[in-house]
C-alpha cells in the first residue's frame, strides 16, 4: 500500500458534450491541495469519482487506500464531502442532523460540534428551512468536520458566500490544517479562496489537467517584468516567456521561469529593466490556461 490519501491514475470519463481525460493525480496525508478551474472545467466530476458517485470509463482510482467504486462503503467512513448542492432535511433543526450523524459515525465529536457551533454562530433549534445560504453551508460544514474524517472533499463550498461567511469557512479550513493526518482537496474557481489555504495547486481546465506545482513554486517562478527597450529593437531569448507586450520604448514580458539570474538576461543585451511584478494566483491560472489553450490549437 503507498500510504497516499488519493490515486487517480489515468482515469477517463466521456459524457456527450466533455471528457475527462488522463486525469493523474495524487494527494497525500496532510496535504491542501486546491483544484482550480473555471464553470465546467470537470472538478465536480473528479470529485464524484473520487466519491464513488461516478464510475470511470477507465483509469484507477483510489482513495484512502480503497478501489472506487467497489470498496466506497469502507472509504467513506474517513471522508467527509460538502458540495454547495447538498440538501439537507429542512422541516429538520440543526440538533435533529447532529443526533442523526452522531448515531451513524462513531468518530463524531460531540464538544468539537459544540464549539464550531459557537465559531458559526448557528443555534440547534432552528429549523434548516429557516437558514440563509451560508448559515446552511456552515451547518453542513459542521456535520462533516464534527466526524473527525481522514479525508475532506469539498466542491465549490464558498460559491454564493458573503465575505463574512467565507472568511469563518475559510479560517476554519485553515484550523483542521493543523491535523497533519487529516488531508483535504478544495475545488473552487475562486483563486483566492484556493490560495489562502491550499499549499499544493493543480489547473484543470477542459477535462484536464493543464499544471499542477506546490503554491510557493508556483508563485516564485511567475513574474511580469517591465523593459525599457528601443523602438523595433528585438528582445533576447529567455527561458518560460508567455507573453510580450510591446509599446513604444516599452516592453512587458511574462515568464513563468523566472530566477535568481532571469534579469541579467535583458541587461547584458542592453536592455534595463524597470520593475519586476509579482503575479496573482489568478493572473497564472488565466495564463496558463490560455496558453494551453493556444497550444492544442496550433
Amino acid at each position: 500500500m503507498s500510504g497516499l490519501v488519493i490515486e487517480l491514475s489515468d482515469v477517463e470519463k466521456a459524457f456527450r458534450f466533455f471528457r475527462l481525460s488522463d486525469l493523474t493525480l495524487q494527494v497525500e496525508p496532510g496535504q491542501v491541495v486546491g483544484l482550480v478551474g473555471p464553470n465546467g472545467a470537470g472538478k465536480s466530476t473528479t470529485i464524484r469519482i473520487l466519491m464513488g458517485l461516478t464510475q470511470p470509463d477507465r483509469g484507477e482510482v483510489r482513495v484512502l487506500g480503497h478501489r472506487m467504486p467497489a470498496e466506497q462503503a469502507a472509504a467513506k467512513r474517513d471522508i467527509g464531502f460538502v458540495s454547495e448542492d447538498m440538501r439537507l432535511y429542512a422541516g429538520q433543526t440543526l440538533a435533529w442532523h447532529m443526533r442523526f450523524v452522531a448515531s451513524i459515525y462513531p468518530s463524531w465529536d460531540a464538544q468539537y460540534a459544540d464549539q464550531l457551533l459557537k465559531r458559526f454562530y448557528l443555534h440547534p433549534s432552528q429549523a434548516i428551512k429557516s437558514l440563509s445560504h451560508g448559515e446552511r453551508v456552515k451547518a453542513t460544514l459542521l456535520l462533516t468536520l464534527a466526524r473527525r474524517p481522514r479525508l475532506l472533499l469539498l466542491d465549490e463550498p464558498t460559491t454564493g458566500l458573503d465575505p463574512v461567511a467565507r472568511h469563518e469557512i475559510l479560517a476554519e479550513l485553515m484550523d483542521v490544517m493543523r491535523d497533519e493526518r487529516r488531508s483535504i482537496l478544495f475545488s473552487s474557481h475562486n483563486t483566492q479562496d484556493v490560495e489562502q489555504i491550499s499549499d499544493r495547486i493543480v489547473f484543470l481546465d477542459r477535462g484536464r489537467i493543464v499544471e499542477a506545482s506546490d503554491k510557493e513554486t508556483f508563485l516564485d517562478r511567475w513574474r511580469r517584468l517591465h523593459l525599457e527597450v528601443e523602438p523595433g529593437g528585438a528582445l533576447p531569448a529567455a527561458d518560460g516567456v508567455v507573453d510580450v507586450v510591446a509599446d513604444g520604448r516599452t516592453a512587458v514580458v511574462t515568464t513563468s521561469s523566472y530566477g535568481a539570474d532571469y534579469e541579467a538576461v535583458y541587461e547584458r543585451a542592453g536592455i534595463r529593466v524597470r520593475e519586476v511584478q509579482r503575479l496573482t494566483l489568478e493572473e497564472i491560472f488565466v495564463a496558463t490556461v490560455m496558453r494551453d489553450r493556444q497550444e492544442r490549437r496550433s
